[in-house]
């Protein structure tokens, strides 16, 4: 089979394609991460978008099972430089091309992803489709038109994709946690589960006579793909229960804390996508190596004046990577701390914070 990508400023390339025949669209998005390919081809927060990986070769490894951070595939396809399709690891249990043949998702390689790369850090995130197939019947697709053609990421609700169908709870004998998934990696609902909480995990539109329901001692916003500003019921969440319980996020859920207590967001011009980028604590003046995965941000200007204070900054960028606020017990950060794939120097800080802030409101008045 042959792939061909388009992307929407008139660049078309072609080469081998692998995994499902077909042809998807979605915005074409760069990971800089050097393996765990199995953990963010599942990562929900890649809904509508395709999957670059920056490393060349993948595919080395195979699948596992063990590793994936939802129950499907959610990039609407992957592009590599190099696919390899004879892994010898002894935990894998089938190859990436049947992974994404099972996934019904197209791949592509044998492209330079190189150039691919710096067009979109000096561009932009930009619209695609590709194409994989016999020649006869993908080579004469006007791809790039097809690119042009779709809706912007911003205009679509993505949320009700990712999110789970019903609520489902996972037993702890510590305080009760509602989280609202917007698209929750396993690996965030583990970190959660091996600290005691007890867990009860609704749908990202859930009402809030629905999260009263469940009688929360802290509410958690998970990541997610998608524009922040879409999420509504979420913020609306937020403002109803600040003050009232902890409130605690991650990625997505950082944006929607941030947007429903008066600060801004934006999109960024290409991302941050990988398990490298250097984020500086303000407060322990040290710098933490972290796992990201998000095209938004909050705009640092839009912090003031807010009940937040700004508690960690990219170290490349400037953007906002932690906010809190004592008085209210709130408490966010961009990145992934429980990562995976990615370095995870930063999860006990994250959660053990989160935990200590649920140990210290016990008896407090007004909690529930």
């Amino acid at each position: 089979m042959i792939g061909v990508l388009g992307l929407e400023d008139g660049t078309r390339v072609e080469g081998t394609g692998f995994g499902a025949p077909g042809t998807v669209s979605g915005e074409l998005v760069f990971t800089t991460v050097m393996s765990g390919y199995e953990e963010a081809l599942t990562d929900p927060s890649y809904h509508g978008q395709m999957l670059m990986f920056t490393y060349p070769l993948q595919g080395n490894y195979g699948i596992s099972g063990d590793d994936v951070q939802s129950d499907r595939m959610w990039p609407q396809a992957m592009v590599s430089r190099e696919y390899w399709d004879r892994p010898t690891h002894y935990r894998q249990s089938r190859t990436l091309n049947r992974f994404l043949i099972d996934e019904g998702k197209p791949g592509l390689c044998d492209v330079d992803t190189r150039m691919l790369t710096l067009k979109v850090r000096e561009q932009g995130v930009m619209r695609a489709t590709l194409a994989v197939g016999e020649r006869k019947d993908v080579q004469e697709l006007d791809v790039v038109a097809m690119a042009r053609s779709q809706a912007d990421i911003s205009e679509r609700d993505l949320l009700g994709d990712v999110t789970c169908k019903s609520p489902y709870r996972i037993e702890g004998s510590g305080p009760r946690v509602t989280v609202l998934d917007l698209g929750i990696k396993r690996n965030i609902l583990k970190s959660l589960s091996c600290r005691g909480f007890d867990i009860t995990v609704l749908p990202a539109h859930a009402s809030l006579s629905q999260i009263e329901a469940t009688e929360p001692q802290a509410l958690f916003v998970s990541n997610g793909p998608g524009d922040p500003e879409r999420a509504y019921e979420a913020i609306s969440a937020v403002k109803h229960f600040v003050g009232q319980v902890p409130v605690f996020g991650i990625c997505l859920g950082h944006q929607i804390i941030s947007l429903a207590m008066g600060a801004q967001t934006f999109k960024l011009k290409f991302g941050h996508h990988g398990g490298n980028q250097p984020v500086k604590d303000l407060e322990k003046k040290i710098v933490y190596i972290t796992s990201q995965n998000h095209n938004f941000a909050v705009r640092p200007s839009s912090v003031e004046g807010t009940d937040l204070k700004v508690t960690q900054l990219n170290a490349n960028d400037g953007t906002v990577e932690g906010i809190k606020s004592d008085r209210l017990d709130v408490l966010a950060v961009q990145y992934h701390p429980e990562a995976h794939p990615g370095p995870l120097c930063t999860e006990d800080p994250f959660f053990g914070a989160v935990q200590k802030i649920m140990n210290g409101v016990k008896g407090k008045a007004g909690r529930r």
